[in-house]
């Protein structure tokens, strides 16, 4: 019975902790639960919010300083939403990799005429 109280807690807990958290309603407190984000990064959030609420994900990579496509996508993933709606990278383009050569066949050794 103590394990399926204690199962039941955990699962809870980690759902709170993956509720979305919404860049232009959140308080210092609720924006630092999103992974990644710590105090120096909420303040500049919270800074660059007082001038206006951030219209989508590209205003707030204009916006925050140090805030790129990068950071942001992955701080949608940990749960920071803009209205409502997470980060959608550009797709990316595919890597380019340089062929890779058929490897070599042993020498063979030449038998004596």
């Amino acid at each position: 019975m103590f394990k399926l109280i204690l199962t039941t807690v955990l699962a809870l807990a980690s759902a709170v902790a993956m509720a979305a958290v919404d860049v232009n309603q959140a308080d210092q407190a609720a924006l630092e639960t999103v992974r990644g984000v710590g105090p120096t990064l909420s303040g500049k959030l919270i800074d660059a919010r007082k001038q206006s609420a951030f219209k989508d994900w590209n205003d707030l990579i204009e916006r925050v300083n140090g805030v790129g496509p990068g950071s942001a996508a992955r701080l949608s993933a940990a749960g920071l939403t803009i209205n409502g709606e997470s980060y959608a990278a550009a797709p990316r383009a595919p890597k380019t990799t340089k062929p890779v050569a058929a490897p070599r066949k042993p020498a063979t050794e030449k038998k004596g005429n």
